[in-house]
């Protein structure tokens, strides 16, 4: 589905658009006139509605006036100041100053009231029938001001004939006016329009929740100018790959990496890590995490609309287009549920006192009447529809400030459902900071690929072979490419990068080197050179036999390295192995005990996918502690076996940090990356980023989704349970429109604070 954020014809921020209720007016209304309700975005908690793709001819008046219709109104839609700064003091305050008059002038009326009648047990009594003439008038503007702000609405569901909460609000306050019972239709307005303040209040507590992760990033930089002046600029206007100097105690103003100095690192605003973290010369720092006691300059790697704490925000705020299972639910259930409503209360005012009638019996219509009002009010689902969303992102903002990205409602609940986890090895199980431990070479001359000679132990061919696949992986970023580089420029080895080449994901990768084709791999990829190479050989009709299988000398290099626990690269020209390269990665030192600690909250199957060799990922995979190992997999291996597992178990999330494990995240239930470290393809794919690279944040979000969703249920059960017990109450004659009211707002105020406890994570 697509974000909030996505290229969009018109954009507008709409004032009071507060609910799901508001969204549905507003699609039933605009989405006709702009080609139909796909057509619209809507962003509840900014007050925010997009138009996309509007039929040839919409214009933004029409838009506005759809809008309009609905009692809402649409304005331009400003970035930053979402629309704030442009608003009079009557459109920022004017409801609060509508609802308070009319609590003060409901007590005003009832101390008249009161001292007219004897007493104010008496005027309870009474209703507020027979209250005076200036009683009376009190109620009225009591009244008057508590609707204010719903007539509009009103009136629109009841020209549209889409009954919605307004409209059963205004219907029984005019039946209680028309009863007579003054003092309850003040109350009921006054009620009903606090707990829309209220409701309002929840939602911008979630907003401030969302926008303080923006406010973590400071406003200017300190930029180094080319002759040593240090200048303060907007940090908006700092270039990438300009200089930057940190002092103690700063937040830091952009993403980039330490030049000189040394300090410690807070980043707790991004990764949600509880411990400081040591920064020295060539580390990455992030904008918004806090400097500590040391000074320290930087090279900032990407302007400030592009930061990893700008892209956290932008997330964050798209995710809240993608609504969650149980948000759509009660958004349905609340399309049916309002008119259903209204029509039980039709029938219990109208039914029984023409039932009476036609058994001769007294017609009570004024008490049936005043029943079906009761029914009225407490059928108000304004409990029920606001409950959910603020939940979710609740959850969300929560997540993210634990260094949690999750992209969406969507993926707030599917975590707390899954039954199997499957895990990339390197740089989600491992450290993923390999280093080459053992380098092979074997001779330059000789037939392709056979077992002519022993390998080289010389430190000359040994460096020949390093060189050649530093150059082949000079500008790759896994984490094995990356090992090679460092190792052969710690051995004074700097060639120039290969030209000409070719990634194979999940396989190795091919390029020239002064003219030479070179290539490296895994061993699976040998073997596809080697059944190429004998495929071509027999097209061609070449004498002599081709090979087909790993040559001796070569085969028994593999099995030495995989014994060893480590990892084989293998280094290749044209038609000849040229050698092996061993690296070792480590077990994370936490793998373990997430392992065990995913298994002892019921993810009943946790299995290792990897392209290593069969004998590294084994040893790897019983250090972990899985289930189940599969190795020498490609990136579309990792996809069927991922498949295979979604089949075999149900909800599948899949966890990995590379452009091979891509794939299978898209296709698993759940992605999950490893943000940190992790490539832009897999972030971008993964609907869950682990922005610390820390495994233990998966346990936490398991439990963190499952909150989430036993809050969501509590709160769709307490306001359904207190409806319904109203309801059998309001039907036996023994609620009134005070108790409804108070019992409807009572619900509203319990679910809005049962879910705001999610923002404490």
């Amino acid at each position: 589905m697509a974000g909030v954020n996505e290229r969009s014809a018109f954009d507008f921020r709409i004032r009071g658009m507060d609910c799901a209720e508001e969204v549905g007016a507003l699609e039933r209304a605009v989405g006709p006139v702009v080609g139909g309700a796909e057509n619209l975005r809507f962003d509840v908690l900014r007050g925010r509605m997009q138009v996309l793709e509007p039929s040839d001819g919409v214009t933004p008046e029409a838009v506005r006036e759809a809008v309009a219709r609905t009692g809402m109104r649409a304005e331009a839609w400003r970035e930053g100041d979402e629309g704030v700064g442009a608003e009079s003091f009557w459109a920022r305050r004017g409801r609060a100053l509508m609802t308070l008059a009319s609590g003060l002038l409901t007590l005003a009326g009832f101390a008249v009231h009161a001292a007219a009648s004897g007493g104010a047990l008496a005027a309870l009594g009474a209703h507020g029938l027979g209250a005076p003439l200036p009683a009376k008038l009190l109620y009225l503007a009591a009244i008057l001001a508590g609707v204010w702000h719903i007539l509009p609405r009103a009136w629109a569901a009841a020209r549209g004939l889409r009954p919605d909460m307004n409209l059963l609000m205004a219907v029984a306050i005019a039946g209680a006016v028309g009863l007579g019972q003054w003092l309850e239709a003040a109350s009921v307005a006054f009620l009903f329009a606090l707990s829309q303040v209220l409701e309002g209040w929840s939602v911008g507590r979630a907003r401030r929740a969302v926008g303080a992760l923006l406010d973590l990033s400071p406003a200017a930089a300190r930029l180094r100018q080319p002759d040593g002046r240090e200048e303060t600029v907007p940090a908006g206007e700092v270039a990438s790959g300009s200089t930057v100097v940190v002092k103690p105690g700063e937040k830091i103003p952009l993403d980039g990496t330490v030049l000189s100095g040394t300090s410690e690192v807070d980043q707790a605003p991004i990764t949600g890590e509880s411990l400081a973290v040591a920064k020295a010369p060539g580390d990455e720092v992030f904008a918004g995490t806090i400097n500590g006691g040391g000074a320290f300059e930087m090279r900032t790697s990407r302007p400030a609309e592009e930061t990893t704490l700008a892209q956290i925000v932008r997330l964050v705020e798209e995710a809240q287009a993608r609504r969650a299972p149980s948000e759509r639910w009660v958004e349905r259930f609340a399309r049916v549920y309002t008119p259903a409503v209204m029509a039980l209360a039709t029938a219990v005012m109208v039914l029984p006192p023409v039932v009476h009638l036609a058994t001769a019996a007294p017609a009570a219509w004024t008490d049936w009447i005043y029943r079906g009002l009761v029914l009225l009010v407490i059928g108000c689902p304004c409990a029920l529809v606001i409950s959910t969303p603020v939940s979710i992102v609740a959850a969300l903002a929560s997540a993210a400030r634990h260094g949690v990205l999750i992209k969406g409602g969507l993926f707030v609940e599917v975590p707390a459902r899954l039954q199997a986890i499957a895990f990339d090895k390197t740089g989600t199980l491992t450290a993923g900071a390999p280093a080459v431990v053992d380098v092979i070479a074997f001779p330059e001359a000789g037939p392709v690929m056979t077992d002519a000679e022993a390998p080289q132990q010389d430190g000359a061919a040994r460096d020949a072979v390093l060189a050649l696949a530093a150059a082949l992986e000079a500008r790759s970023e896994h984490p094995l490419a990356r090992a090679i580089v460092a190792h052969a420029a710690e051995r004074g080895l700097r060639p120039e990068p290969a030209t000409e080449l070719q990634a194979l994901p999940g396989r190795g990768a091919v390029g020239k080197v002064d003219g030479r084709e070179i290539w490296a791999g895994s061993r699976r990829y040998l073997l596809d050179r080697l059944s190429a190479s004998e495929a071509d050989m027999g097209e061609a009709g070449t004498a002599g036999e081709a090979p087909s299988e790993i040559p001796p000398a070569v085969r028994a290099a593999f099995q030495g390295i995989a014994t060893a626990g480590h990892t084989a690269i293998v280094i290749g020209e044209g038609r000849r192995v040229r050698g092996l390269i061993a690296l070792a990665d480590s077990l994370r030192p936490e793998a373990a005990e997430v392992i065990a600690a995913l298994r002892a909250r019921g993810l009943g199957h946790l299995v290792m996918l990897t392209g290593d060799n069969q004998p590294t990922a084994t040893a790897i995979a019983e250090q972990a502690g899985v289930d189940e190992v599969r190795a020498e997999l490609l990136p579309e291996d990792k996809v069927a076996a991922v498949e295979d597992l979604v089949a075999r178990h149900g909800r599948v999330a899949m966890v990995g940090d590379g452009v091979n494990d891509a794939p299978a995240m898209a296709r698993a239930s759940l992605g999950i990356a490893m943000g940190a470290a992790g490539t832009d393809a897999a972030i971008e794919t993964a609907d869950v980023a682990l922005m610390a690279d820390d495994l233990t944040r998966l346990p936490w979000l398991i439990d963190h989704s499952r909150r989430a969703l036993r809050t969501i249920r509590q709160n769709i059960g307490f306001a359904l349970a207190v409806k319904a017990v109203v309801f059998l109450l309001a039907t036996a004659g023994l609620a009134s429109l005070w108790a409804a009211i108070a019992a409807d707002m009572g619900a509203s105020l319990l679910v809005i604070a049962n879910a705001l406890r999610l923002l404490r994570g």
